[in-house]
């Protein structure tokens, strides 16, 4: 995980992710001893307000300012709800930190529920995740072997639990909504925001902290090495590194860390190592396929919250597509279209209808079957079916038709006049050159 600096998540230690003598020698569970025996949660929530970290999941929400909230909600019964549950396409930077780094992201979550008072405290993770959740289930048994866990917290009269949920499979259950709906025995749906915010209507309709496992693997080092240090990259709003999960056409793709506010440039060469057989950057997804893509003449944009929602494009979880010339933005759109609909859990009708409809237009489209009114319907179904949905599926199904048919409607245009998708002589053609 290269950075310009000292990584701000731990690198991997010798020897199995879940032995805890690693870890203890870097700092492990120090935060968490001051937490138990001398810090107050004002003072953990002030030191992260400080540090002026955003939650790692999509939106980039202020981490200290949602703790602050849930610690001082009305209702004294809270909860504290760690999201694992990773489902989006070209994102799996979580998958990474929970096979590399079990113990960072226990330590994060018992400083977490804490810091909020929590009654009870879950890791909610994707099911598909075997491995993983064997990682954690050793990492948690080690803690508790030290005392770090369980009755009597390090002599200090605290009870804290910490229990593995085992997730729903599908993309609709990572929205924190839908995935505490899950949790309660009820179908993955979200709901309604506003007003069912967790933060005042979680976890057994109370006020729930939820955070995603990058955000809470930083938590640890924040408050060993202090706001400071954490601030020293990044830039001045989004501070601090990101994990970003990079694939598609780059030669190496992976899970790198990197400074906030690297260009999407830097990433795909230094990182990625450029795209391969030499050819030409199309197109990149910087957040995943929910947000606009940008073009090639658009890769020194930088990669944080505020610059790239500036361009009319997001950062999302930094799940990074590249697409490169060979490949047709039909055939792409319709596959992301597809997973759309796929996913989609039917409880609104204008995301249930509407994705249906899209995939149903893309795919008559790059069959050879679509026509100029075809165009004009997709982005007119794109505007009477975006922002209406309980959770964000079906304004991700239209931004990314609607970015698509933006940059590249010249593609569609060619569909339509061959009556055929024309990429497949070009690939044959390239195939043949390289």
């Amino acid at each position: 995980m290269p950075t310009a600096t000292e990584p701000r998540l731990v690198q991997q230690m010798e020897g199995a992710p879940w032995e805890i003598e690693g870890y203890l020698k870097v700092g492990g569970y120090e935060a968490w001893k001051r937490c138990v025996k001398e810090l107050k949660a004002t003072q953990v929530i002030d030191e992260l307000k400080k540090s002026g970290l955003r939650g790692r999941g999509g939106a980039g929400f202020p981490t200290g300012i949602k703790w602050d909230k849930v610690l001082n909600h009305r209702v004294p019964e809270r909860y504290f709800v760690c999201n694992a549950g990773e489902h989006e396409p070209g994102t799996f930077k979580d998958r990474h930190l929970l096979k590399t780094l079990p113990h960072q992201l226990i330590e994060g979550c018992l400083i977490a529920s804490r810091t909020v008072n929590a009654k009870a405290s879950f890791i909610y993770i994707n099911h598909e995740y075997h491995e993983e959740q064997q990682n954690l289930k050793k990492a948690i048994a080690q803690a508790r072997e030290r005392g770090f866990i369980g009755k009597n917290v390090l002599g200090s009269g605290i009870d804290i639990e910490l229990e593995i949920f085992d997730g729903h499979g599908s993309y609709v259950a990572g929205e924190e909504t839908a995935m505490l709906e899950s949790m309660q025995g009820r179908p993955a749906m979200p709901r309604q925001k506003p007003p069912f915010y967790p933060t005042d209507f979680g976890l057994y309709g109370k006020p729930t902290l939820v955070n995603n496992v990058e955000t809470l693997c930083n938590i640890p080092r924040i408050l060993y090495k202090g706001s400071s240090w954490f601030t020293q990259v990044g830039t001045e709003k989004c501070p601090g590194t990101m994990m970003f999960s990079l694939s598609g056409a780059v030669n190496r793709p992976g899970v790198y860390e990197m400074p906030m506010g690297v260009t999407i440039r830097e990433v795909i060469q230094q990182c990625g190592g450029g795209v391969p057989n030499g050819r030409k950057i199309k197109a990149v997804f910087p957040g995943g396929p929910a947000f606009p893509m940008v073009t090639a003449d658009q890769l020194d944009l930088m990669m944080d919250f505020d610059s790239l929602k500036k361009a009319g494009t997001g950062l999302g979880s930094a799940g990074m597509i590249v697409v490169d010339e060979a490949t047709c933005m039909v055939a792409k759109t319709l596959h992301f279209s597809n997973f759309f609909k796929n996913e989609s859990c039917g409880q609104c009708p204008p995301c249930r209808m509407g994705t249906m409809n899209l995939a149903a237009l893309m795919t008559k489209i790059e069959e050879g079957n679509g026509t100029q009114k075809d165009l004009d319907s997709m982005l007119q179904l794109c505007g009477f079916v975006k922002g209406t949905g309980y959770c964000t599926l079906v304004t991700g199904a239209s931004v990314l038709v609607q970015s698509s048919l933006k940059l590249f409607r010249h593609e569609y245009e060619e569909h339509i006049r061959l009556q055929r998708c024309p990429s497949q002589e070009a690939q044959a053609g390239m195939v043949a050159h390289s």
